[in-house]
């Protein structure tokens, strides 16, 4: 019977232990390779969409309440034409504005406050896929409060419901550019209460600017009206109310929002990275 030393089996396990969790060759082990962007956005989309399904449903009756309220006010002192055009479209996109920019600015302004945008670093996702799976939840809920709006103010300024179908492009383009805006807005704020006043000071600017009729404002304010994302999804479907819109137009304008919501969530990417790193 052969006695073997401790000292010799500690030895040979430690030695087989390091052969099981390194290469051959003494080099460490290989890191998972990073997300890829469309699975990690459609996870952050879900997510986002099923947190924020039950504190935003209330917040967008408000938002349709809101929109519905200005067009019945609107009513009295608009009779039709391109004015009621203005009013009705300018409402629907409000809903968008209301949700998209204002609720997506105090979200990611309250997740820097608080340090949750540790946990979403943490996360082996690309920054994008942060921003534009929030953005998208966020947009998503417009989605009926923006119609409702649209098929009320048509039947209040007896405007024709044939091409309300353009929503379906009009509903994801000004949500694209203005949640990218919001976004902005919430992750280069230096305080959550400057955040929460940036986001109402932009729906209030999108309520200005995008109900009223735009041969109304004075020139410079015209002006502040063509910088606004939410202003060419207004002209877009107020266009559509004609008896014979004038698509190419309809698709210009739709292009040029696509555009700017293209850079807003650029710059909202970059805003999250930024943020991110503090």
């Amino acid at each position: 019977m052969s006695i073997v030393r401790a000292e010799a089996v500690s030895g040979r396990a430690g030695t087989a232990a390091d052969n099981v969790n390194e290469p051959a060759d003494g080099a460490p082990a290989p890191l998972a390779p990073r997300a890829r962007l469309l699975p990690s956005l459609a996870a952050v989309y879900r997510a986002q969409l099923s947190r924020a399904r039950v504190a935003r449903i209330p917040l967008l009756f408000v938002a349709t309440f809101q929109s519905v309220g200005i067009m019945i006010l609107m009513r009295g002192v608009v009779d039709g034409g391109d004015e009621a055009r203005a009013v009705v479209a300018g409402s629907s996109v409000l809903v968008v504005a209301f949700v998209a920019l204002n609720l997506l600015a105090q979200y990611f302004g309250q997740l820097r406050a608080n340090g949750g945008l540790d946990h979403y670093a943490t996360l082996p996702v690309p920054p994008a896929a942060v921003v534009l799976g929030a953005a998208g939840a966020y947009a998503s809920f417009t989605v009926p409060g923006t119609a409702v709006t649209a098929v009320a103010g048509s039947v209040l300024f007896q405007l024709p419901l044939t091409h309300l179908w353009v929503l379906v492009a009009v509903i994801p383009l000004s949500g694209a550019a203005l949640a990218g805006l919001g976004a902005a807005l919430g992750l280069l704020a230096p305080r959550q209460e400057l955040a929460t006043l940036l986001g109402q000071l932009g729906m209030s600017a999108a309520l200005l600017l995008g109900v009223l009729p735009a041969d109304r404002l004075p020139g410079p304010i015209g002006y502040a009206r063509d910088l606004l994302p939410s202003t060419y999804g207004v002209e877009a479907l107020a266009r559509t109310f004609d008896a014979r819109p004038d698509w190419p137009v309809v698709a210009f304008d739709l292009a040029v929002c696509a555009a700017v919501g293209v850079c807003s969530l650029a710059v909202a990417t970059w805003a999250y990275r930024r943020a991110a790193v503090r």
